[in-house]
C-alpha cells in the first residue's frame, strides 16, 4: 500500500538569511523522519522530499511560520516505498540553475495558466508549445505537439531560444516543464528578449496529472521525476521505466531487452562510451549493493553511515560514534 507522501515544492521569493534557514530546517526533516533534498539561495526554496503525512505537515507548517513561504507552490504523489537515500539542505546561487543572473522571475515571469485551461490554450493554432525540459525526460512523455529544444541541461535553454525562436514570429509561447519551476525563468528569459504573450502551465506537468482526468488529457508517455521512481504515469504511480545505475538515463522495457543493457555497468545510452576499468568498478558497486540488500542495509544515505557506526562500535567499544579507525 502506498504510504510514502513524496513533496514536491518550490517558491521564488527574496531570502537574503537563507543560509540561517538551512539548519533549523535540516533538524525539522530529520526529527519528521523525512529523506530527499531541499535547495536555499537568496531567490528562494525548492526541492522534492518524502515521508510519512505527519512528517511533511510538520514540514510544511514549519514554512508556513514565515511568512516570506505563503503561497508555497505544493505538488504531492503517493510511493508505496522511500524513494531517497538521504536528507539534505543545500544553499546553492540558484534554485535551478539558468546561468542567467539578471533573470528576477519575481520582476517578469509568463501568465500563469491553470491546468483546466492549459488544454485549451495549446490548441490554438498560433500558440508555439515548448517543453523547456531535458531531452532524456522528453523522451518518456510529453504533451501532444510539443516542440522539444534536445538540450542537455536547463543552462543550454537561452542559446537554444535565441537561435530557434524570434518575437516577431513567435507571437504566442507556451512553455512547461515537471514542476513550474524552470518555466519561471524560462519565460522570465523571453519576456526580457521582447517576447510578449508568454505563458506556462502552473505547477508543471505534476499539477496537470493531478486535476486533469486521463479521458481529457493531451499528455503521452510518462513523466520523468528525479527520485528512484524514475518516471510516475498520469495517476502519479510509479510509471514502467527504471534508471541506468551507470549513466542515470531512463530505461524502458525495450532497452533492459537490449543485449546493451547489463545491470548497473552499461545501457544501448552509455555501452559505447564506458572503459574496461568503468565496467569493473561499475560490476564492484552492483556487488556491494547486492551484498547490502542481502544484509537488509541500505548502500547510501543515513541508513548507511548508522550500519558503519554500529560495525565500528562492535569492533571498537571504547571510541564515540563518528570518530576514525
Amino acid at each position: 500500500m502506498a504510504d510514502v507522501i513524496v513533496c514536491a515544492l518550490y517558491r521564488f521569493v527574496r531570502l537574503d538569511d537563507f543560509a540561517d534557514l538551512r539548519q533549523p530546517l535540516l533538524k525539522t526533516l530529520e526529527r519528521n523522519g523525512l529523506r530527499g533534498t531541499l535547495l536555499l539561495a537568496r531567490e528562494g526554496i525548492n526541492g522534492t522530499v518524502a515521508g510519512p503525512r505527519a512528517g511533511i505537515d510538520a514540514l510544511l507548517n514549519h514554512l508556513e511560520r514565515d511568512a516570506r513561504f505563503a503561497g508555497i507552490d505544493i505538488k504531492e504523489s503517493l510511493s508505496d516505498r522511500q524513494p531517497f537515500m538521504r536528507t539534505k539542505v543545500k544553499l546553492k546561487k540558484e534554485i535551478v540553475t539558468m546561468g542567467q543572473p539578471d533573470i528576477d522571475p519575481l520582476a517578469d515571469a509568463g501568465a500563469y495558466v491553470e491546468p483546466a485551461q492549459w488544454n485549451a490554450l495549446i490548441s490554438d493554432p498560433e500558440v508555439t508549445l515548448i517543453d523547456t525540459r531535458n531531452d532524456y525526460e522528453v523522451a518518456v512523455g510529453s504533451f501532444e505537439g510539443a516542440v522539444n529544444p534536445k538540450t542537455g541541461n536547463f543552462r543550454d535553454f537561452p542559446d537554444w531560444a535565441n537561435a530557434n525562436l524570434d518575437p516577431s514570429q513567435h507571437k504566442k509561447v507556451a512553455m512547461f516543464c515537471t514542476g513550474g519551476i524552470r518555466c519561471e525563468k524560462s519565460t522570465a528569459y523571453l519576456k526580457s528578449q521582447g517576447f510578449e504573450s508568454v505563458y506556462h502551465l502552473k505547477g508543471g506537468i505534476l499539477k496537470y496529472l493531478e486535476e486533469v482526468p486521463e479521458a481529457d488529457t493531451r499528455w503521452q508517455g510518462e513523466c520523468f521525476v528525479f527520485d528512484e521512481r524514475v518516471t510516475v504515469n498520469h495517476a502519479l504511480e510509479p510509471g514502467s521505466y527504471t534508471q541506468c545505475n551507470a549513466c542515470r538515463m531512463p530505461l524502458s522495457e525495450a532497452d533492459r531487452a537490449s543485449d546493451d543493457y547489463e545491470q548497473g555497468i552499461s545501457c544501448p545510452h552509455c555501452v559505447n562510451t564506458r572503459t574496461g576499468a568503468d565496467r569493473e568498478r561499475f560490476a564492484e558497486r552492483e556487488r556491494q549493493l547486492a551484498l547490502a540488500r542481502e544484509r537488509g542495509e541500505a548502500h547510501l544515505g543515513d541508513q548507511a553511515r548508522a550500519v558503519i557506526e554500529a560495525r565500528r562500535a562492535r569492533k571498537h567499544p571504547s571510541k564515540s560514534p563518528g570518530e576514525t579507525d
